[in-house]
C-alpha cells in the first residue's frame, strides 16, 4: 500500500500539506521588506504620534517572545504538548506584533546611530549583526518547524526544533539588548 500523504490519526483521515511555497513566500516578503526599509530614509517630521515609542514596543514584544519560548521549551521538556503549542503560538503572535511595530518604526522614522564608545560599541555591533543575520534565518526555520508539527512529522519537527529554539531565543533576547544599548541615542 502506497502512502500519498494520507495518515490515519485516531481513526480520522489526515492529509499532509505542502507549506513550502508559503514558507518561501513569507520569508522573501519579510526579509525583503526589512532590506528595503533599511535603505529608506524614513519620513521626516512625522508628527501624528511619537515614533520613539515603537522601539520600546519592539523590545516589549521581543521580551514576551523570549518568555513564551522559554515556557514552550519547559512544556515540551515536561512532555506537555498542549501547553508547548500554546506558548509557541503566543511566541508567533508577539513576533508578528514585533514585526508590525518594527516595520512601522523603520518606515516612519529616520535611522538612529549608536553613539557609544569603546568596548560597548564593539559589543553593540556584534550583538546587532548577529541579531540581524539570525533574524533573517529564523523566519524560514520557525515556519518550517511549525509546518512539520502541523504535518505531524514529529521526528523531523524535533530535529529542526533543536536548532530553531535556541536561535529564536537568541534573536528575541538580542532584540531586547539592542534596544537597551541604543535607547539612550533616540
Amino acid at each position: 500500500m502506497k502512502d500519498y500523504g494520507q495518515n490515519t490519526i485516531s481513526g480520522s483521515s489526515f492529509k499532509k500539506r505542502n507549506y513550502k511555497p508559503w514558507i518561501i513566500a513569507i520569508t522573501i516578503v519579510i526579509n525583503g521588506l526589512v532590506v528595503v526599509l533599511s535603505g529608506l530614509p524614513g519620513i521626516e517630521n512625522f508628527d501624528l504620534f511619537d515614533v520613539k515609542i515603537l522601539p520600546l514596543m519592539n523590545a516589549i514584544f521581543n521580551s514576551f517572545t523570549f518568555i513564551f519560548l522559554l515556557f514552550a521549551l519547559i512544556a515540551i521538556i515536561k512532555k506537555n504538548i498542549t501547553w508547548h503549542k500554546r506558548f509557541i503560538y503566543l511566541a508567533f503572535t508577539t513576533t508578528t506584533l514585533f514585526l508590525v511595530t518594527y516595520v512601522s518604526h523603520h518606515l516612519l522614522s529616520t535611522s538612529t546611530t549608536y553613539g557609544g564608545e569603546g568596548f560597548l560599541k564593539y559589543f553593540y555591533y556584534f550583538i546587532l549583526i548577529t541579531h540581524i543575520v539570525l533574524a533573517a534565518v529564523i523566519v524560514p526555520l520557525a515556519l518550517t518547524t511549525v509546518a512539520r508539527a502541523w504535518n505531524m512529522e514529529n521526528d523531523r519537527h524535533r530535529k529542526i526544533a533543536r536548532w530553531t529554539m535556541p536561535l529564536w531565543l537568541y534573536v528575541s533576547l538580542t532584540g531586547v539588548l539592542v534596544y537597551i544599548l541604543i535607547s539612550p541615542y533616540y
